[in-house]
Protein backbone atom coordinates (compact mmCIF):
# COMPACT_ATOMS: atom_id res chain seq x y z
CA UNK A 1 0.00 0.00 0.00
CA UNK A 2 1.53 3.03 -0.98
CA UNK A 3 0.42 6.92 -0.26
CA UNK A 4 -1.82 7.86 -3.17
CA UNK A 5 -5.44 8.76 -4.13
CA UNK A 6 -6.52 5.43 -2.02
CA UNK A 7 -4.29 5.90 0.94
CA UNK A 8 -5.89 9.48 1.10
CA UNK A 9 -9.23 8.19 1.19
CA UNK A 10 -8.14 5.47 3.86
CA UNK A 11 -6.52 8.24 6.01
CA UNK A 12 -9.91 10.14 5.91
CA UNK A 13 -11.75 6.68 7.66
CA UNK A 14 -8.07 5.58 9.86
CA UNK A 15 -9.51 8.12 12.66
CA UNK A 16 -11.40 4.82 14.46
CA UNK A 17 -8.50 2.62 13.82
CA UNK A 18 -6.67 1.51 17.12
CA UNK A 19 -5.92 -1.19 19.43
CA UNK A 20 -6.43 -1.23 23.30
CA UNK A 21 -5.15 1.69 25.14
CA UNK A 22 -3.40 0.91 28.61
CA UNK A 23 -4.32 3.22 31.60
CA UNK A 24 -1.42 4.98 31.39
CA UNK A 25 -2.13 5.95 28.04
CA UNK A 26 -5.71 6.75 28.62
CA UNK A 27 -4.95 9.19 31.23
CA UNK A 28 -1.66 10.73 29.56
CA UNK A 29 -0.77 13.47 27.60
CA UNK A 30 -2.55 14.02 24.05
CA UNK A 31 1.04 13.46 22.63
CA UNK A 32 1.05 10.46 24.41
CA UNK A 33 -2.36 9.21 23.10
CA UNK A 34 -2.08 10.09 19.50
CA UNK A 35 1.43 7.76 19.82
CA UNK A 36 0.24 4.81 20.94
CA UNK A 37 -2.55 5.25 18.49
CA UNK A 38 -0.35 5.30 16.00
CA UNK A 39 2.05 2.55 16.98
CA UNK A 40 -1.23 0.15 16.81
CA UNK A 41 -1.92 1.06 13.38
CA UNK A 42 1.10 0.04 12.68
CA UNK A 43 0.23 -3.35 14.03
CA UNK A 44 -3.11 -3.77 12.46
CA UNK A 45 -1.54 -2.72 9.04
CA UNK A 46 1.27 -5.34 9.41
CA UNK A 47 -0.87 -8.01 10.58
CA UNK A 48 -4.24 -7.31 7.78
CA UNK A 49 -2.70 -9.95 5.38
CA UNK A 50 -3.36 -12.82 7.48
CA UNK A 51 -6.59 -11.33 8.92
CA UNK A 52 -10.27 -11.74 7.24
CA UNK A 53 -12.57 -8.72 6.94
CA UNK A 54 -14.72 -9.44 10.50
CA UNK A 55 -11.40 -10.27 12.03
CA UNK A 56 -9.84 -7.11 11.69
CA UNK A 57 -13.16 -5.48 12.77
CA UNK A 58 -13.12 -7.43 15.84
CA UNK A 59 -9.41 -6.49 16.32
CA UNK A 60 -10.11 -2.82 15.81
CA UNK A 61 -13.30 -2.56 17.96
CA UNK A 62 -12.39 -3.14 21.28
CA UNK A 63 -10.03 -0.35 21.84
CA UNK A 64 -12.91 2.81 20.00
CA UNK A 65 -14.80 3.06 23.72
CA UNK A 66 -11.59 4.08 24.95
CA UNK A 67 -9.37 5.95 22.62
CA UNK A 68 -12.49 7.76 20.83
CA UNK A 69 -15.15 10.32 21.56
CA UNK A 70 -18.39 8.67 18.90
CA UNK A 71 -20.93 11.07 20.28
CA UNK A 72 -18.59 14.10 19.98
CA UNK A 73 -17.46 12.76 16.10
CA UNK A 74 -21.46 11.90 15.34
CA UNK A 75 -22.98 14.91 16.93
CA UNK A 76 -20.26 17.30 14.89
CA UNK A 77 -21.20 15.04 11.63
CA UNK A 78 -24.59 15.36 12.05
CA UNK A 79 -25.46 18.71 13.68
CA UNK A 80 -28.95 19.87 14.39
CA UNK A 81 -30.30 16.41 13.95
CA UNK A 82 -28.11 15.33 16.84
CA UNK A 83 -29.58 17.75 18.92
CA UNK A 84 -33.11 17.25 18.22
CA UNK A 85 -32.80 13.34 18.58
CA UNK A 86 -33.87 11.01 20.88
CA UNK A 87 -31.61 9.32 23.44
CA UNK A 88 -32.33 6.54 22.04
CA UNK A 89 -31.73 7.45 18.10
CA UNK A 90 -27.93 8.87 19.43
CA UNK A 91 -27.32 5.57 20.90
CA UNK A 92 -28.36 3.70 17.66
CA UNK A 93 -26.99 5.98 15.12
CA UNK A 94 -23.80 6.19 17.58
CA UNK A 95 -23.14 2.26 17.10
CA UNK A 96 -24.67 2.58 13.70
CA UNK A 97 -21.54 5.29 12.68
CA UNK A 98 -18.91 3.15 14.65
CA UNK A 99 -20.02 -0.11 13.26
CA UNK A 100 -20.00 1.58 9.47
CA UNK A 101 -16.62 3.15 9.60
CA UNK A 102 -14.69 0.39 11.17
CA UNK A 103 -16.11 -2.17 8.77
CA UNK A 104 -14.65 0.43 5.63
CA UNK A 105 -11.45 0.56 7.28
CA UNK A 106 -11.16 -3.21 8.18
CA UNK A 107 -12.28 -3.93 3.99
CA UNK A 108 -9.57 -1.10 2.83
CA UNK A 109 -7.15 -1.41 5.39
CA UNK A 110 -5.22 -5.04 3.80
CA UNK A 111 -1.71 -4.78 3.84
CA UNK A 112 1.72 -3.25 4.67
CA UNK A 113 4.16 -1.78 2.82
CA UNK A 114 6.98 0.01 4.90
CA UNK A 115 4.92 3.10 6.26
CA UNK A 116 6.20 5.19 9.43
CA UNK A 117 4.62 8.04 11.39
CA UNK A 118 5.99 10.75 12.83
CA UNK A 119 4.71 12.83 15.55
CA UNK A 120 6.04 16.99 14.73
CA UNK A 121 4.83 19.22 17.39
CA UNK A 122 1.16 20.33 19.56
CA UNK A 123 -0.35 23.30 18.87
CA UNK A 124 -3.44 24.64 20.52
CA UNK A 125 -6.62 24.61 18.80
CA UNK A 126 -10.08 26.08 18.51
CA UNK A 127 -12.53 25.40 21.67
CA UNK A 128 -9.99 23.76 24.30
CA UNK A 129 -8.86 21.33 21.86
CA UNK A 130 -5.26 20.54 20.62
CA UNK A 131 -4.28 19.63 17.40
CA UNK A 132 -0.99 16.89 17.33
CA UNK A 133 1.09 17.29 14.16
CA UNK A 134 2.15 14.27 12.32
CA UNK A 135 2.88 12.73 8.94
CA UNK A 136 2.69 8.78 7.76
CA UNK A 137 5.83 8.58 5.40
CA UNK A 138 6.03 6.12 2.96
CA UNK A 139 9.28 4.33 2.08
CA UNK A 140 10.43 6.29 -1.02
CA UNK A 141 10.16 9.68 1.02
CA UNK A 142 6.41 10.91 0.05
CA UNK A 143 4.45 11.46 2.96
CA UNK A 144 0.66 12.80 4.03
CA UNK A 145 0.44 14.90 7.07
CA UNK A 146 -1.89 14.06 9.99
CA UNK A 147 -3.45 16.52 12.40
CA UNK A 148 -5.12 14.72 15.02
CA UNK A 149 -8.03 17.29 17.07
CA UNK A 150 -7.72 16.20 20.55
CA UNK A 151 -10.12 17.07 23.47
CA UNK A 152 -9.78 16.65 27.45
CA UNK A 153 -12.77 15.16 28.87
CA UNK A 154 -13.76 13.87 32.34
CA UNK A 155 -9.91 14.34 32.37
CA UNK A 156 -8.93 12.08 29.61
CA UNK A 157 -8.06 12.93 26.12
CA UNK A 158 -9.76 11.62 22.88
CA UNK A 159 -9.56 11.97 19.29
CA UNK A 160 -12.53 13.94 17.97
CA UNK A 161 -11.29 14.54 14.45
CA UNK A 162 -8.21 13.69 12.16
CA UNK A 163 -7.39 16.68 9.55
CA UNK A 164 -5.31 15.34 6.10
CA UNK A 165 -2.99 17.31 4.08
CA UNK A 166 -3.54 19.95 6.52
CA UNK A 167 -7.36 21.06 5.05
CA UNK A 168 -9.91 17.65 4.49
CA UNK A 169 -11.34 17.21 7.98
CA UNK A 170 -12.91 13.36 8.91
CA UNK A 171 -16.26 15.01 10.40
CA UNK A 172 -16.63 17.90 7.40
CA UNK A 173 -16.61 15.13 5.17
CA UNK A 174 -19.02 13.01 6.81
CA UNK A 175 -21.13 15.99 7.84
CA UNK A 176 -21.68 17.14 3.85
CA UNK A 177 -22.04 13.22 3.37
CA UNK A 178 -24.49 12.60 5.93
CA UNK A 179 -26.78 15.83 4.50
CA UNK A 180 -28.69 14.35 1.71
CA UNK A 181 -29.65 11.12 3.50
CA UNK A 182 -30.59 13.53 6.53
CA UNK A 183 -32.26 15.84 4.64
CA UNK A 184 -34.13 13.39 3.00
CA UNK A 185 -35.06 10.36 5.42
CA UNK A 186 -34.17 11.86 8.69
CA UNK A 187 -32.11 10.42 11.72
CA UNK A 188 -33.17 7.16 11.09
CA UNK A 189 -32.80 6.95 7.65
CA UNK A 190 -29.19 7.65 8.01
CA UNK A 191 -29.37 4.85 10.81
CA UNK A 192 -30.21 2.15 7.98
CA UNK A 193 -27.87 3.39 5.37
CA UNK A 194 -25.01 2.94 7.89
CA UNK A 195 -26.00 -0.33 9.05
CA UNK A 196 -26.84 -1.40 5.50
CA UNK A 197 -23.62 -0.51 4.49
CA UNK A 198 -21.85 -2.22 7.30
CA UNK A 199 -23.38 -5.32 6.52
CA UNK A 200 -22.65 -5.11 3.22
CA UNK A 201 -18.97 -5.34 3.80
CA UNK A 202 -19.17 -7.53 6.83
CA UNK A 203 -20.57 -9.96 4.45
CA UNK A 204 -17.56 -10.38 2.15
Amino acid sequence: MRIGTQLRSLLILCVFLVAPLTASAQQGDPVSVVQRFQDHLLEVMKEAKSLTVRQRYERLLPGIEDAFSIPVMIGTATGAYWKQATVEEKERLATAFKRNNISTVATLFDGYSGQAFKIEGETPAPQNTRLIKTKIIDPDGSSVSLDYRVLEMAGRWRIIDVIVDEGISEMTVRRSEYGNTLKNQGINGLIATLTAKADELLSK
